[in-house]
């Protein structure tokens, strides 16, 4: 009697997975773009019929995903457009659209240490983050772009707030594998929402995050002068003065990144699965309800969408590009 039962479950088991549904759209992006994107992949399996899987990560670990794993992608959301071009030209894609901007805030926690002196003008943040009672964090610069942001931010509010050691003071190694996966007041995550619950808790006071990320998720947070906070084409050369290095394409081998404005990036990798629903679920981002939501999760939509190349890009995305 137990064989016939556990060999009914086993059959059970097996009609389960069957009768589940598969994935007809895998689309593989930024972590901060996990609100936005869930939602329009509701709308789309709505009005489709096909299952969306979205999966969110630091951006330069999702494309990793894909070049390095093999792991299958149908769509791919980068919070820096350039590393579609760096990590996946010209094997695994040959086109990118640039869609969104964003820009760099400081979130805190519900009573961070000197916040309200900080927002009064009596302190400023870099002090504070400066004092051995702070934490602080931000995501690894090797797998997200806020993380390399970050350090770019700093390094930008040296010279910005003429505070020599200021970057040396708040930054004490480029990423996880130098042993600061969470070490002392300097707290890294693998990307920056991983921060978000820390500061929840309380286990954190203050976190480099995107502006859209903070507000997506009801934290409080500072703004910084658009000098430094990667967001205006007016201070592009000003960014630029700043540089970090991160693992690059090849294991063992490093690129510079140079400091400029936030810019996301989309693109479909030339093995994806489902490449028409890929363009389906673009033309609903880049149209106006994808435009608009992105507005109200606080991310600035760009229109028209700019393409590294308009006559790769699919011919249904076309009327989104500028020309």
């Amino acid at each position: 009697m137990k064989k016939i039962a556990l060999s009914l479950v086993a059959l059970a088991l097996v009609a389960s997975a069957c009768c589940s549904p598969q994935p007809g759209l895998i689309i593989l992006h930024a972590g901060s773009l996990a609100v936005p994107f869930d939602e329009l992949a509701e709308e789309f399996e709505e009005t489709y019929g096909v299952k969306v899987v979205t999966e969110g990560a630091g951006s330069r670990t999702t494309i990793r995903k894909v070049t390095e794993m093999g792991k299958p992608g149908d769509l791919i959301g980068s919070a820096d457009f350039r590393a579609i071009e760096e990590l996946m030209f010209p094997e695994y894609a040959d086109w990118y659209i640039c869609f969104a901007t964003n820009e760099m805030v400081i979130a805190y926690r519900d009573r961070a240490p000197f916040a309200n002196e900080i927002k009064n003008g009596e302190r400023t943040w870099y002090d504070v983050l400066r004092n051995e009672d702070v934490t602080y964090g931000h995501s690894d610069p090797d797998a997200d772009p806020c993380g390399y942001r970050a350090l770019m931010v700093c390094q930008l509010a040296d010279n910005y707030y003429a505070a020599p050691g200021l970057y040396d003071d708040l930054i004490h190694g480029e990423g996880m594998d130098q042993g600061r996966y969470n070490s002392g007041r300097e707290v890294v995550r693998p990307k920056s929402v991983e921060l978000l619950y820390l500061l929840d808790s309380g286990d954190l006071d203050y976190a480099f995050e995107y502006r859209s990320v903070a507000i997506q998720h009801g934290f409080e947070y500072l703004e910084l002068p658009d000098e430094i906070d990667l967001s205006s084409l007016d201070f592009e050369d000003f960014y630029a003065t700043a540089e970090v290095e991160v693992t690059g394409k090849e294991p063992g081998i490093t690129a510079t990144l140079t400091g400029a404005p936030i810019v996301y990036g989309v693109t479909i990798p030339k093995n994806a699965s489902h490449p028409e629903r890929a363009i389906a679920f673009l033309k609903l981002l880049l149209g106006p309800r994808g435009r608009a939501l992105l507005s109200d999760c606080g991310q600035s939509p760009i229109v028209p969408a700019i393409a590294s190349d308009r006559d790769k890009i699919p011919e249904g995305l076309r009327e989104f590009v500028a020309e």
